[in-house]
């Protein structure tokens, strides 16, 4: 019985690390293509989430959390855009070093591994029922 539970926490901890995952990529889809406030000042910076693999005694194994969110130092993107609020001396504006694409990329394969932590929850949890029903029968 304890193996199914352990089996449980294990993907909780996966599906926990990914949720926290998508909320990060869902912040910087929503703030693509917001520019700087005033000349000179640094748009929104695209963050990246890391994840670290814990031991856990309790479980005898190891578990996935999120670790620090880190910023991508990459160049920020600059447009030609002169009657812009946010434009500087030469008329650039500089906007967020978020791609969209990359974004996109990268929610498609937290939702599957989230999906795939899912399926563990859903298997083991019908493993157990059907252990229960044996052990009744």
């Amino acid at each position: 019985m304890s193996d199914f539970m352990n089996s449980l926490k294990i993907a909780a901890t996966g599906l926990h690390a990914q949720s926290a995952r998508m909320r990060i990529i869902a912040e910087n889809m929503a703030n693509a293509s917001s520019a700087a406030k005033e000349p000179g000042a640094d748009p929104y910076r695209r963050r990246v989430p890391t994840f670290e693999a814990v031991y856990n005694r309790e479980l005898a194994a190891h578990k996935v959390e999120i670790g620090r969110v880190q910023y991508d130092m990459s160049e920020f993107q600059s447009r030609y855009e002169p009657g812009h609020p946010a434009a500087d001396e030469r008329g650039y504006v500089l906007y967020p070093n978020v791609n969209s694409l990359i974004e996109t990329m990268d929610m498609r394969e937290a939702q599957r591994t989230y999906e795939a932590n899912l399926n563990i929850v859903t298997v083991t949890r019908q493993m157990l029922g059907g252990t229960l029903d044996i052990l009744k029968g």
